[in-house]
This record gives structure tokens, C-alpha cells and sequence, in this order.
């Protein structure tokens, strides 16, 4: 390959990867055309594409972009997925896709080989345990909530311990009636 063509290739890599932050490295063999074109649609209608990618160059251009991708993940064939809202749903896709055609064509390989999470690499495996983007927003309203409820439930304390005194002196000392 002419140092031109790797020259626009790279520059496509550059145009198609800037701003990616999470994604999925996958190593995907023997897959047919049918079922390749299946996933790459389902994928697409959850607004996630597959591209592959030369090893050599897209190593470079993601040291470029700041992506940190372990050297052993550019063994073998190289199939970067990203998309969709963050790495948590993209990483829970992709493994629904992986069980599937690991259960109907078990010759195929469809590996996740390594997720990068904002540009960080981290195992696929962490990648699925992360939240989503409306678990997350979930557990930080629910925590703003109890907190809220903790500050009311203490404004409300002395005020009621102070009404509980006023009607225990109430009831011991009656009001006197002017004769």
C-alpha cells in the first residue's frame, strides 16, 4: 500500500474517530454475510456502527486521539463499535449479539477484546457492570432525594419536640380562669 493511500486512510480514521470517547474493540471471525448485515443493522437502528479497521494504522491514530488501547488488542482482526449513549448500553449489545451467534453458529468468533471507556481501556467485562446513562441520573436523584428528606426530617425535630412541650405543660398546668 502506497504511503498515499495509508495517508487518506488514516486522515478517515482521524475524521471518523475524533470525539470518540467509549468503545469496543472486537475480534470477529468466520461471521457470513447474512448475519453480518443483520447485526450491522440492529446495531445501526440503536444508532452503533462497526468498522473495520486496519491494525496498524488505527493503532496510530488512536495514540493520536488520546485513546489508550492495549498493544495485545491489535492481534488478529480488529472491529471497532461505538455509539449509542454510553459504554454501558454499547457494551450490553454487543454481548446480546456475541451470546446470540455464539449459540446458533458456535464455528464464529465474536469476541470482545477490549471496551475504552472516555479513552480509558478497561475489560469488557467492567464495561457491562457500568450504569447507564438513566441508572446513573437514577441513583444520583435518589441519593439528592434522601439527603433532602434527612434535612427536613432534622428541621422538623426541635419544632416538634417543642410543640411536645407545649401540650405536656398545657395539660399539667390547666389555664386559669379569671374569677
Amino acid at each position: 500500500m502506497s504511503k498515499l493511500v495509508k495517508q487518506m486512510q488514516m486522515e478517515a480514521l482521524r475524521r471518523t474517530f475524533t470525539g470518540v470517547q467509549d468503545l469496543i474493540l472486537l475480534n470477529i471471525q468466520r461471521l457470513d454475510a447474512r448475519t453480518t448485515t443483520q447485526v450491522r443493522l440492529d446495531l445501526r437502528k440503536k444508532n452503533i456502527r462497526l468498522h473495520m479497521v486496519k491494525n496498524t494504522l488505527a493503532s496510530r491514530v488512536f495514540k493520536e486521539l488520546g485513546l489508550e488501547v492495549p498493544e495485545r488488542c491489535w492481534q488478529g482482526p480488529t472491529i471497532v463499535a461505538w455509539g449509542s449513549t454510553g459504554i454501558a448500553q454499547l457494551a450490553r449489545e454487543i454481548e446480546n449479539w456475541a451470546e446470540r451467534i455464539r449459540s446458533e453458529k458456535p464455528q464464529v468468533v465474536f469476541e470482545p477484546k477490549v471496551a475504552i471507556v472516555e479513552k480509558r481501556s478497561v475489560s469488557f467485562e467492567e464495561a457491562k457492570r457500568f450504569p447507564t446513562r438513566e441508572e446513573a441520573l437514577g441513583r444520583v436523584v435518589g441519593m439528592i432525594l434522601a439527603a433532602a428528606s434527612n434535612l427536613v426530617a432534622q428541621l422538623q425535630a426541635p419544632a416538634s419536640r417543642l410543640a411536645g412541650q407545649i401540650k405536656a405543660r398545657a395539660e399539667t398546668h390547666p389555664p386559669s380562669s379569671p374569677a
